[in-house]
């Protein structure tokens, strides 16, 4: 146990899991077949516990947030400071495919290697397949044919409960905002026995959640033993460009906002992506957007001082809404599909990208993983780029690009929220060393008088005695 707790806090500790886990992929593949199924089971039992938990933190946190100064002021620069941020990440992930260049230049080898997929892959010659039975949950089909379009049932459901169940995202954030309104228009002390309930619920949640990011480090180890067993090497080689500057936008721009919400709470950049550490590397490592919140909103609030009602109503809107990773991946692989089809892009084409980007990392909201890729089709039509070729080699390598777009949406919802709130006062404790130094100040005294110290010691002499005619009974017998 406490090496599990060590491996899942500690960044040195997860990166062995994964370089562990890649070996056993090639070596052992049973092995890391075990871990994977461990690393589903954790996922499961996070997600069952984030959603819930999440509607919670909703509800408290639209009733604190409607009693802050100017509410709704507030929550139209919320909006406003999130949609300038997803283009922000959009404008870098287009700017960033122009200096990289990736997919400009491959050698005869990779581009040999690349056809050689899109050939095993689309070997219905570009067919439109079509579920006659609905749609499926895994709309992996989709992302090669076209880009799914989100129904209206999708977003406000006819039944909140099953949206719930079947963990439909948007349309539990429709159902939360609707009840959370209605609970926060409500006094406290009509609300107070519910209150009490939800508090219960959501710590509840919360211990569930905390003892089962015990077994991240079984996630990490299982998931690069899958993605060694299933990902070719030669295409992760041929696609190496993309892969490698996406990535390194990740780092740069987490490094940017971390910067951003040190500047906001007046701490240390090193103090702040201490505390953030947890939450990032839940979101890295696992691929989720909804695991890391519970996390992520202990550490804003209760570490980093901004104000709690307005974390609680954010993160779980940002981890839906604010797909900062997807906007930074949209308008880099659409770079990185017009080099590979050798098709120069001018300033016009370029602004375009930025703005299709922006609008396809909104439209995927609720989406995850695979289905991320199908939006990509939103940039790369204005471009008259085919995208079943593309969308191949995208879902070739969409597991890899999975963890870090997450993580970087997460600390930039982390860093909306820390722009949102300066002005409030923060609610960060007082520093331990300074209340252990005021707690020694205090010398407390036992002051006795000397009938009382006479009493003390008349009851120890009969207590003693008492035990003494005890022990004598007892060797009597």
């Amino acid at each position: 146990m406490k090496a599990l707790r060590w491996l899942s806090n500690s960044f040195p500790g997860l990166l062995l899991c994964l370089v562990a886990g890649a070996g056993a992929g090639m070596v052992m593949p049973p092995l890391g077949t075990l871990a994977w199924l461990f690393g589903q089971l954790y996922l499961s039992v996070v997600n069952m516990a984030s959603v819930p938990l999440l509607v919670v933190a909703t509800f408290f946190g639209l009733r604190q947030v409607l009693t802050l100064p100017r509410p709704g002021l507030r929550t139209g620069t919320l909006l406003g400071v999130g949609v300038a941020l997803l283009a922000l990440c959009a404008v870098a992930g287009t700017l960033a495919g122009v200096l990289m260049a990736p997919g400009a230049g491959l050698t005869q080898s990779a581009g040999g290697e690349l056809g050689q997929l899109i050939l095993k892959r689309v070997a219905d010659g570009g067919e439109v397949r079509m579920d006659l039975a609905g749609r499926g949950a895994d709309d992996s089909t989709a992302a090669i044919a076209g880009v799914p379009v989100a129904e209206l049932e999708d977003i406000v459901p006819d039944n909140f409960y099953r949206a719930l169940a079947q963990g439909h995202t948007l349309g539990i954030l429709t159902g939360t905002i609707l009840f959370g309104l209605a609970f926060a228009a409500l006094s406290r002390e009509q609300t107070s026995m519910l209150s009490n309930v939800f508090e219960g619920i959501y710590r509840t949640f919360e211990s569930i959640i905390a003892h089962a990011n015990l077994l991240l480090p079984v996630l990490a180890f299982g998931l690069a033993a899958h993605l060694a067993m299933h990902t070719d090497s030669a295409t992760v080689q041929a696609m190496a460009g993309v892969l490698s500057s996406f990535t390194a936008l990740c780092l740069l721009l987490s490094v940017a906002a971390a910067l951003a919400i040190a500047r906001c709470a007046r701490l240390p950049l090193a103090q702040v992506m201490t505390e953030l550490k947890g939450p990032m590397m839940v979101g890295l490592a696992s691929g989720s957007a909804t695991a890391p919140i519970p996390h992520a909103i202990e550490v804003m609030s209760t570490r980093l001082g901004f104000p709690r009602g307005l974390v609680e109503l954010t993160m779980p809107f940002g981890s839906v809404f604010l797909r900062a990773g997807s906007a930074l991946y949209f308008g880099l692989v659409a770079v990185f599909v017009a080099n590979l089809y050798g098709r120069p892009v001018g300033a016009g084409e370029l602004a375009w990208i930025a703005g299709a980007a922006t609008v396809a990392a909104c439209l995927s909201a609720g989406q995850n993983g695979v289905g991320t890729v199908a939006y990509s089709g939103v940039v790369l039509s204005g471009l008259q780029l085919p995208m079943e070729a593309a969308g191949v080699l995208l879902l070739a390598v969409d597991p890899i690009c999975d963890g870090p777009r997450n993580a970087l949406s997460l600390i930039w919802t982390c860093a909306v929220v820390a722009l949102v709130s300066v002005g409030l006062p923060s609610e960060r404790p007082a520093p331990q060393s300074v209340q252990m130094e005021e707690r020694g100040g205090v010398v407390l005294r036992l002051v006795f008088t000397r009938a009382q110290m006479m009493l003390l010691g008349a009851c120890g002499l009969a207590a003693a005695a008492l035990i003494v005619l005890m022990g004598i009974g007892v060797g009597a017998k």
